[in-house]
């Protein structure tokens, strides 16, 4: 049976190792192809090894053809964490969590996070962990930007 075209070139770059599951999603995501598959109805946590273009294939069917300003949309919410879809073409003014340990996916667009005194820039497929107490914000470096909004909950 030949090769699935992610599995050839991985099988090329990495010709003497496995990666680990969680880390091939990611390798995958970054060359342009998608990694397991996701369910609408059975959402992980996202992480630093999401790959994004798994993300986008589940979330297809909920993302507005057109916005405004922005749009966002509960797409998980247990005692533990909830997650929003969000596309946005406006800045975010900053905020601080006391409560909740928040996190972003970006799934399409760039965009600069400024958090305390430090500035991440995030594109298609990056993640950030903002720690609690922490003020920060987001300005878009692109006409949009959609991402997963991800907010663990202090038990």
């Amino acid at each position: 049976m030949p090769l699935a075209p992610q599995d050839k070139l991985l099988s090329q770059i990495l010709p003497h190792c496995e990666p680990h599951r969680r880390m091939k999603d990611r390798v995958l995501g970054k060359l342009g192809f998608e990694g397991q598959q996701l369910y609408l109805d059975n959402l992980p946590a996202t992480d630093r090894y999401a790959n994004h273009l798994s993300w986008l294939r589940v979330l297809a069917p909920l993302l507005p053809h057109t916005i405004e300003t922005i749009f966002m949309q509960e797409i998980r919410r247990d005692e533990n964490l909830s997650q929003l879809l969000v596309v946005s073409r406006i800045d975010v003014p900053e905020e601080t969590h006391d409560q909740e340990a928040e996190s972003f996916f970006i799934l399409e667009g760039k965009c600069a996070c400024t958090v305390g005194k430090k500035i991440f820039y995030l594109s298609a497929g990056d993640y950030l962990d903002i720690p609690l107490h922490i003020p920060h914000d987001v300005k878009l470096l692109s006409h949009q930007v959609t991402a997963i909004v991800q907010r663990r909950f202090q038990i």
